[in-house]
């Protein structure tokens, strides 16, 4: 599959849009917008407005925390006025700030949302496990001088698999209405001195992933047992939990949407791991309501009651 195509410069875009967005997320409070801090949300309606000549608002498809990063954040938006996809994707670029940058664009139906017709979010987190600290890597791996054990991890970590409340790896902030969510899949591999915890579900808590993967950094050096995650989620206290690992880690990496929508599907990120070869969209979602909800599809009796 080519990442390389020509934009039309031809045919102006009417209706709603839909964009894969990109950035490093070490000078932002996050993705949603701020008065007090910038934001990427702000950055984005900036440049769009130039484009446009009038005010753009955009939705997303997940808030990312303060230092996160992304590498396919899907938002949408209502253009005042037509464009071409390369007047779009060039211009809005050239007014982005260089750690902000517009993937594509793609006129999408009235219909479509970035965050309600979003069936999974995923994440990886990413470790330089090596003895000296990194410089290259440093604003986006986090770094662990002593050896992990990925296997002890990666065990430990598929006590969350599954529907449960994640109360003790929630941040206490966190504004969600419930502690409630899916984890559809957590992995951990290594690929060389690059330790990658991967992560799928349907929404994440304030906080959760990073939590997570603090927790899970305690069984890889030993200091705890495969059965820890399963421990501190019976608790379901926040203060009874570990520490939180460093945002330079966390990178949001995929939003999942009904092959339907057409949007289009790129190598799994960040650029660290290209190697692996990854595409979106090569995990099968759980077969739950929620996914046939968004989908569009009808539910089923037995479902509803689950």
């Amino acid at each position: 599959m080519t990442l390389f195509r020509s934009l039309d410069d031809h045919l102006p875009l009417t209706g709603r849009l839909a964009m894969g967005v990109e950035y490093d997320g070490s000078a932002y409070c996050g993705f949603q917008f701020l008065k007090q801090a910038p934001s990427v949300q702000g950055a984005l309606e900036k440049a769009l407005g130039r484009v446009a000549s009038q005010a753009v608002r955009v939705h997303s498809s997940g808030r990312t925390d303060s230092g996160v990063h992304a590498t396919r954040q899907i938002i949408h938006f209502d253009p005042p006025v037509p464009r071409t996809e390369k007047a779009w994707v060039f211009g809005v670029n050239a007014n982005l700030p260089r750690d902000v940058a517009v993937r594509w664009v793609k006129s999408v139906p009235d219909s479509f949302h970035s965050r309600f017709k979003a069936l999974a979010r995923r994440y990886r987190y990413v470790i330089l496990n090596q003895p000296s600290r990194p410089v290259l890597e440093r604003a986006n791996a986090t770094w662990c001088r002593d050896p992990l054990d990925t296997e002890a991890m990666h065990r430990a970590a598929q006590a969350l698999v599954g529907e449960h409340d994640f109360s003790s790896f929630r941040a206490a902030g966190c504004q969600s209405k419930t502690p409630w969510r899916h984890l559809h899949f957590i992995e951990v591999h290594r690929h060389g001195q690059l330790v990658v915890i991967d992560v799928q579900g349907n929404a994440f808590l304030h906080h959760m992933i990073r939590n997570i993967v603090g927790a899970l950094v305690t069984v890889g050096r030993g200091e705890r047992g495969d059965d820890y995650l399963a421990e501190l989620m019976a608790l379901k206290n926040r203060r009874l939990a570990d520490v939180t690992a460093p945002a330079c880690g966390l990178h949001f990496v995929d939003s999942l949407y009904d092959e339907s929508w057409g949007l289009p599907r790129e190598p799994l990120g960040p650029n660290l791991l290209a190697f692996l070869g990854e595409w979106t969209g090569e995990r099968p979602l759980p077969d739950c309501p929620m996914v046939e909800f968004r989908r569009g599809r009808p539910v089923v009796a037995d479902q509803e009651a689950t």
